[in-house]
């Protein structure tokens, strides 16, 4: 039906009249938007207009903000400006703190309160925003992302050792980094697929878990000639070399004989960035108590008990 044909027509039911549109005998009802909704549509429009007139809103106008791509708007607002000052605030009220923590020992930061709990919200907050990523958000770590609550530790579990190892990164690109590699077995083709499965029995012999006597003996001898070096004879590790601990029941990569062979067979080693020069010095002493105090740090007197 054409709108040159059409005249007003009236619903019955409604009273209302309809538009002229119509399908499968379906009749379109001219029925007006509630003025209510109008004036809160015609509202909308209005805040608009005054909030492109007062705040950063047009893009596409070159040389008209700091950032050149957008109108300044008459407030001349800035997030950016906002959260700047915001971070001199938070860098002002936890001066006082830091200049406290700075030089303290572990036992120190323990015995004062005060500081202890400074420590452990800027600890906190800094282990949150830039390590719970990987070691999940109370340090429980995952599958190849080490457990920070354990007393198991690569490279020592000291307030100092943990402040060398945050600074420098491990396998990072600082010149001080720790540094470990152990070599792809089976994929460098060092070992055979057969002579992997008897090494891996072996090393799960260590925590008794191995099923198979007789590959784990032959494996042995292999684990002698390619890996006592770093993990020692007893499979109890090297601190200095980072290599694990084999004989403690902790498993980085999954202590199932699928997982060990992968782990034999591939040599993955992980990456932690060096937070020298990313983190200040004061927040990187803040997050290495921090991590200390999570539950597995060690006392430097009495030397290492985990790995």
């Amino acid at each position: 039906m054409s709108d040159e044909n059409h005249k007003i027509e009236t619903d019955a039911h409604s009273g209302t009249e309809t538009t002229g549109h119509e399908w499968d005998g379906i009749k379109e009802l001219d029925t007006p938007l509630p003025r209510w909704w109008l004036w809160i549509f015609y509202g909308t429009i209005v805040w608009a207009v005054i909030y492109m007139i007062f705040m950063p809103a047009i893009p596409g106008l070159p040389g008209m903000s700091a950032d050149g791509d957008h109108s300044r708007g008459l407030r001349n607002h800035s997030e950016r400006a906002n959260v700047a000052i915001a971070m001199e605030a938070l860098h002002d009220s936890r001066a006082e703190g830091f200049a406290r923590l700075e030089g303290a020992s572990i036992a120190q930061i323990e015995n004062d309160p005060s500081l202890l709990g400074f420590v452990l919200a800027a600890g906190e907050a800094a282990f949150g925003d830039n390590c719970a990523t990987c070691h999940g958000s109370g340090g429980a770590g995952a599958i190849g992302y080490p457990n920070l609550n354990d007393d198991v530790w690569l490279w020592g579990g000291t307030y100092e050792d943990i402040h060398t190892t945050l600074r420098f990164g491990i396998r990072a690109e600082h010149l001080d980094t720790r540094f470990s590699q152990m070599p792809a077995y089976g994929r460098d083709g060092i070992l055979t697929t057969a002579e992997i499965r008897d090494v891996s029995e072996y090393v799960l012999s260590f925590s008794g878990l191995s099923e198979d006597a007789e590959a784990a003996a032959r494996g042995q001898v292999t684990f002698e000639s390619q890996c006592a070096a770093c993990h020692m004879e007893d499979g109890s590790g090297d601190r200095f070399q980072g290599a694990p601990n084999l004989a403690d029941a902790e498993w980085l990569y999954g202590s199932d004989p699928e997982q060990v062979y992968s782990t034999i067979y591939r040599g993955p080693y992980g990456v932690m960035p060096a937070w020298e020069g990313r983190l200040s010095d004061q927040t990187i002493d803040a997050l290495a108590a921090y991590v200390f105090l999570l539950g597995g740090g060690e006392d430097a007197a009495s030397g290492p008990t985990g790995q």
